[in-house]
């Protein structure tokens, strides 16, 4: 994680060096600068986070330099600190947004509690304002790809838990078939979408570190804790928390977000005082969890806390209607991505995308058209450009000799070897060359059967 950025703006290079070294302690970057006009360019050039101003420059006055900060950047943080006598200076600051406005003598205790938290609540509006750009309309239910019957169910439900102010709702799923994109998308169409949406993988989080993510723990709780952190739920107060593979929680988790949910209360790490939140909860889980209950590694209580709203997401073979359209839409989202042009997908190749049973789902549709058009793929998506395992399982056993079986009234050997040679055209798309090795066969021997039957 990258240091926080602090400017200094002071004519006193020793009280500069004094407060930087103030600030360095505390993990922050710190450059300083002696005039209004040198930080005016230096900000031109650099990312700030927070900006301490003297009110007494040599050139200009620190609230000129705050009006001029505010003209280009009324986001940036900015401490001013002017003289003991100075109250309608501190008035005109604030009015400007300063962050804060301290007299000289600073106490060096609260400048550095400012400091921190002028930092910390610069960090919370950076999240929130990235949560809410990435929770907008590419995640709102009319931007979930497909119309098949299975998905405008699911789609059904999820409006109506929108709308509600349920608090819990549990998304149960194959891997891969979109259970985030779901929650968000019953985040961004409920009355917390101005909100944070925060997501964590329980799988992927060690169990030593989860409570910490989650709960966020006190300054000085272990031995690296050098300062308070707030966790999801506590950065998501008012929004929504999503808790995804969930059965994969453990029993000692599952008993303090229990407590979360029906207390809307909890303790950080180390502390000694409950904080409380206002947040809904959307969990998801690939795992069956009734067996769950049945073997005791995932309590009832919580189960029944978590399912208030039960949606099941239907896998990509039960909604095979919609993988043409996903299809196109992620060759548009990666031509964008790769600078490609490809136009879409051939007919024999869309057949095989619709008929493979797709066992990684939505992700692995996603996978193979990424590495298609990344690898392969030029005007348009063939067969050529699909993984062979994914072609065999779908056409292969169809030509092959170990499917066919002699009816009892016999047939024509040549009905066969036309049928054969129209099926490995029609797998080719047209391209002879392709057809002869998918029939281990030389071109000619080929050209010379294609103009037997007419083919040619």
């Amino acid at each position: 994680m990258r240091k926080r950025n602090v400017l200094l703006v002071d004519e006193d290079q020793i009280r500069c060096r004094v407060v930087k070294a103030l600030l360095e302690e505390r993990g922050y970057a710190v450059s300083s600068l002696h005039s209004g006009q040198e930080a005016l360019k230096r900000l031109e050039l650099e990312t700030v986070d927070l900006l301490i101003v003297d009110q007494q420059l040599p050139d200009i006055s620190g609230l000129e330099l705050l009006r001029q900060v505010r003209s280009q950047d009324d986001a940036l943080n900015v401490l001013l600190v002017s003289p003991a006598d100075g109250t309608d200076v501190a008035a005109e600051a604030l009015r400007l947004g300063a962050f804060e406005c301290l007299k000289h003598p600073c106490d060096v205790d609260e400048l550095v509690l400012t400091v921190d938290r002028a930092l910390e609540n610069d960090q919370l509006k950076r999240e929130v304002e990235l949560l809410r750009s990435t929770s907008g309309k590419s995640h709102g239910i009319e931007n979930i790809i497909g119309d098949s019957r299975a998905l405008r169910q699911v789609l059904t439900v999820v409006r109506k838990v929108a709308r509600s102010e349920i608090g819990t709702v549990l998304i149960q799923g194959e891997s891969g078939t979109g259970k985030e994109l779901i929650a968000r998308a019953i985040h961004h169409e409920s009355s917390r979408a101005n909100q944070a949406f925060m997501a964590i993988n329980c799988s992927a989080v060690p169990e030593t570190l989860l409570e910490s993510e989650l709960m966020g723990y006190e300054k000085g709780a272990f031995t690296d804790a050098k300062a308070l952190k707030k966790g999801l739920f506590e950065l998501a107060d008012g929004g929504t928390v999503f808790l995804d593979e969930i059965g994969d929680m453990s029993p000692a988790m599952q008993v303090k977000l229990l407590r979360i949910l029906e207390e809307r209360a909890f303790r950080r790490v180390g502390g000694t005082r409950d904080v409380k939140v206002d947040v809904r909860v959307i969990s998801a889980t690939n795992r069956d969890l009734i067996k769950a209950m049945e073997d005791e590694s995932f309590r009832s209580d919580l189960y029944y806390r978590i399912g208030v709203i039960p949606i099941q997401l239907p896998p990509l073979r039960e909604r095979r209607e919609d993988i043409p359209v996903l299809a196109e839409y992620f060759i548009n989202q990666f031509n964008r991505e790769f600078g490609k042009q490809v136009r879409g997908v051939s007919r024999m190749a869309e057949k095989i995308l619709v008929e493979y049973p797709w066992p990684g789902n939505i992700r692995e549709l996603k996978n193979v058209i990424e590495r298609a058009i990344i690898l392969e793929c030029e005007d348009e998506l063939l067969v050529e450009n699909l993984p062979r395992e994914m072609v065999d399982k779908t056409v292969g056993g169809q030509v092959g000799p170990l499917n066919f079986r002699l009816p009892p009234e016999g047939i024509d050997i040549e009905d066969v070897e036309r049928e054969l040679i129209r099926q490995a055209l029609e797998l080719a798309e047209g391209n002879q060359s392709k057809a002869a090795k998918l029939l281990n066969l030389g071109i000619d021997a080929l050209r010379y059967r294609m103009k037997k039957f007419d083919y040619m």
